[in-house]
């Protein structure tokens, strides 16, 4: 299948690593989020809640880095909407498990 134009390249030491494993795949379609992920990575789902805070960290300093806003800032903004939709959700996600 060919790539999608928008599509993100894979990182660094992926292709070379033949244990490496796609978590999750976010994107924006017609103005809704669409989602695939391997939710079984780790046998403690509490260890997604670390990755998604250095997903965090790495989202804020990519606005740093870009000059958009102070990477703090960025960091700042997306906790209080982190915890805007935790406390007052805007939707509710659906989905299905595809093996």
């Amino acid at each position: 299948m060919d790539r999608h134009p928008h599509e993100l390249p894979l990182p660094g030491p992926v292709p070379g690593d033949a244990r490496a494993n796609e978590m999750i795949r976010v994107w924006e379609s017609g103005e809704t989020q669409q989602v695939s992920l391997t939710p079984w990575v780790w046998d403690d789902p509490g260890i997604w809640g670390i990755a998604l805070v250095d997903l965090a960290k790495l989202i804020a300093e990519a606005y740093g880095k870009s000059g958009q806003m102070n990477s703090a800032t960025a960091l700042d903004r997306i906790k209080r909407g982190f915890d805007a939709e935790w406390n007052h959700a805007t939707d509710t996600p659906t989905g299905e498990l595809i093996d």
